[in-house]
């Protein structure tokens, strides 16, 4: 399978940062995941390999929405993953941008999901 100089440099960069970046029950890891459509959150606890919360643009909340994609959409998608933190008492997470550049929607949805009361 031929893959593209763009995907194999974003998988090269994501290895670099899960050996540094691991998520306890303590303090999980807020994993996130760009596509050229949508944005997807989870918050996943690698001790037990579970995800504990998801959040994205294609969720039932998000579908009443007009706009779907695009950096406000980002913003929605941080406010929503950081409220059902608060809902689950999960105050601090680590951040794993996942091998996409921290710029665009994957800023967004990090100071977005801060604002709302997240510690990373």
């Amino acid at each position: 399978m031929l893959t593209s100089k763009k995907v194999l440099s974003r998988k090269r960069r994501q290895r670099s940062v899960r050996k540094r970046i691991t998520g306890s029950d303590a303090c999980p890891r807020l994993c996130v995941y760009r596509s050229s459509k949508h944005i997807y959150a989870q918050v996943i606890s690698d001790e037990r390999g579970v995800t504990l919360l998801s959040a994205s643009t294609l969720s039932k909340e998000a579908a009443g929405s007009e706009e779907s994609k695009g950096v406000e959409a980002a913003k929605e998608v941080g406010l929503r993953i950081a409220k059902l933190c608060q809902d689950k008492q999960i105050s601090r997470v680590v951040f794993d941008r996942n091998g996409f550049l921290f710029h665009g929607r994957v800023k967004a949805l990090a100071e977005a999901a801060r604002e709302a009361g997240l510690v990373f």
